[in-house]
């Protein structure tokens, strides 16, 4: 089995509406094939950034149903390429959704999903508030997932913020992690490129992480920054703000390396929390 192949995040500005968003994904995807890519990585709601609800509801799609998807599957087999789309909004019910993200392999077919798990709720500086969880399920498993070149663990955007969550990954054999994302400006300036190289120390797993970038129709601003991290936590590569894509020459046998010389995945041991002395 190679360990080695090329990596590329493809970063978006997603809007309100699908078709335009397909387009705008799929010339990117293309052009990470053209450059050599084996594996493509796009970011959280890829096909639809609606916030209000109403809108939101009379677009999604079952997975069933969902054209994006059908979309993304025939591409992938255009192209015999990996491609994972980082998110879209899928319909699970009535009023609710999840914020799923799909592995999709060479010949089209699905071979993992993942739902996020952790639920962007929160009110930051400057009166910006978000409430993931008024309109998507938080999903309930991490998921572990073979390609090519190793193991992928898969996850979305605020799940970075829970290292538990990548231990667990990194322990469960991934050697590679998913980070797509649609991180807002203001905490994206502040935490995004400390917490994935974090995640990435921690595990000793690549770390590949497709963002939205710019200010988008529904008033939202996100920090975009694609990054692809290495095990050791260097950048390999990083975007800007605008839509684009970079790549990165990923090699699954420093993740052994990394891990011999600080095996801290197998250092974990039990203990307690007390107060006072």
């Amino acid at each position: 089995m190679s360990t080695v192949f090329k990596a590329a995040c493809v970063q978006l500005r997603s809007g309100i509406d699908v078709a335009a968003n397909i387009n705008a994904a799929s010339k990117l995807i293309r052009e990470a094939k053209s450059q050599g890519a084996g594996f493509v990585v796009t970011p959280e709601v890829t096909s639809l950034f609606e916030a209000e609800s109403d809108r939101l509801f009379a677009k999604v799609q079952t997975q069933e149903d969902d054209a994006a998807l059908k979309a993304f599957r025939g591409l992938a087999d255009e192209l015999s390429l990996w491609l994972l789309i980082g998110s879209m909004p899928i319909k699970v019910a009535e009023r609710q959704c999840a914020n799923r993200s799909f592995l999709i392999d060479p010949k089209g077919q699905v071979q993992a999903t993942y739902d996020k798990i952790h639920m962007f709720d929160v009110d930051l500086p400057g009166g910006e508030v978000y409430r993931e969880s008024r309109n998507f399920r938080r999903g309930e498993r991490a998921v572990v997932v073979d390609l090519p070149w190793g193991k992928l663990g898969m996850s979305v955007c605020y799940d970075l913020r829970f290292p538990q969550l990548y231990r667990s990954l990194a322990k469960a054999g991934a050697s590679f992690i998913t980070i797509p994302s649609a991180f807002t400006h203001l905490t994206g300036q502040a935490h995004w490129h400390v917490l994935l190289r974090a995640r990435a120390i921690e595990t000793g797993c690549f770390v590949i992480a497709s963002a939205q970038g710019g200010v988008h129709e529904n008033g939202r601003h996100t920090f975009g920054h694609s990054l692809i991290v290495d095990p050791w936590g260097a950048i390999l590569a990083e975007g800007g703000e605008e839509p684009g894509v970079i790549l990165a020459d990923i090699d699954a046998a420093k993740v052994a390396d990394v891990r011999a010389r600080i095996p801290a995945l197998t250092h974990d041991r039990p203990f307690t929390v007390s107060e006072g002395n």
